[in-house]
């Protein structure tokens, strides 16, 4: 059985000393500095789309729900970093990191949160439904663990098509106790499919802390289906990206599925509509910010390594946030959908009419 990678610390000298040095796993080692950098330029690119898309909301531009990833961006770009021609991503509703990650552009992004045409849902999705078929990328569902059995179908599909990749179903803490999970976990371990379920637990599941809400470890759940598990801190991108490596490779290789949980945290509400701290205090979240933020952490690492410098990091800083702001002002420029694209991208008849071969109506007015 796999036992837990780490265990929490801060990142100081005297803890670093400690811990395992995760920038010498071979997955890590083999990196060269450009592409170090561009992990780091990722995580940051997330961390100021996230922050500009707040401001939107609060300037009343974007309806509905807007989960924000700010402070788990160590998670989406550790394991989207590490994929293959033939792997693929899904996650729940809080799916902004994991979109910038695997490669989408802010203009679409930003465009679907304020419902224009131009968004990477037509408009019609939202915050929590972004998609990118393109670079298979599944979304966002909205249904807490909805998305963990169409993951599970994820990997059936490689494994009858023969091919060697790997399906990586990200869900929160919350969802792991919801029956679907069960059923998928359960299915994946009969049938040896190619998945590594992956919990980022930020410790709340909504406003309910892990304690109050879940017995035992998550990860160690997976044990019960014959599944391997693992757990590791998330707010270190070279250790995230150490222990994905793992299962990744025997997903692929051997077909193997198995239960990761990332430890990580949100600075944030549930959505930005909740308040940050009736459920724990400023302290808590202020504590994590100033010992464990992810961007600063591997700032810190690049820049012990050499490879990045303050100059550098501010460049990439600046540009993120520009970019950001751009983005908004596609949005906001961009047109919203028309009256009559409400029957559009629902059903594929109706969009491919010369292909179609059933009867009756689709729609009704």
């Amino acid at each position: 059985m796999t036992k837990k990678t780490s265990t929490a610390a801060e990142p100081t000298a005297a803890a670093s000393a400690a811990r395992p040095d995760f920038s010498h796993a071979p997955i890590n080692a083999a990196l060269p500095p450009a592409q170090k950098i561009d992990l780091f330029r990722t995580m940051v690119r997330i961390r100021r789309f996230e922050e500009r898309s707040l401001r939107a909301y609060q300037g009343k531009k974007i309806g509905g729900f807007l989960h924000l990833y700010i402070g788990q961006e160590a998670v989406a770009v550790g394991c989207c970093s590490l994929m293959g021609k033939d792997d693929h991503v899904i996650t729940a509703y809080r799916d902004h990191g994991h979109a910038i990650a695997v490669g989408m552009e802010f203009n679409p992004l930003m465009a679907e949160l304020y419902g224009k045409a131009t968004g990477c849902s037509k408009g019609k999705g939202g915050s929590m439904h972004y998609f990118a078929p393109d670079k298979n990328f599944w979304g966002g569902h909205g249904i807490v663990g909805g998305q963990i059995p169409l993951g599970t179908g994820l990997a059936y599909a490689l494994k009858y098509q023969g091919k060697k990749g790997a399906a990586m179903a990200f869900m929160g803490d919350g969802a792991v106790n919801q029956g679907a999970v069960h059923e998928a976990y359960n299915l994946a371990a009969l049938w040896n499919l190619p998945i590594v379920f992956i919990i980022e637990n930020n410790g709340y599941s909504m406003g309910t802390s892990q304690a109050r809400s879940s017995a035992g470890e998550l990860a160690k759940r997976a044990a019960g289906y014959d599944m391997e598990w693992g757990q590791c801190e998330g707010h270190n991108v070279y250790e995230v990206r150490a222990m994905m490596d793992n299962f990744l490779t025997k997903a692929r290789e051997q077909s193997r599925p198995s239960t990761v949980e990332i430890d990580t945290y949100r600075y944030r509400g549930h959505s930005v509509a909740d308040p940050d701290n009736t459920y724990r205090t400023k302290t808590e979240i202020e504590e994590y910010r100033r010992t464990k933020d992810p961007i600063q952490l591997f700032q810190g690492i690049l820049l012990a390594e050499g490879v990045l410098t303050e100059e550098t990091a501010k460049k990439i800083d600046d540009a993120a946030r520009a970019e950001a702001d751009n983005a908004a002002d596609f949005a906001e420029a961009s047109p919203y959908p028309t009256a009559a694209d409400i029957q559009t991208d629902v059903y594929w008849e109706a969009d491919h009419p010369a292909e179609r071969k059933s009867q009756g109506r689709l729609f009704f007015d």
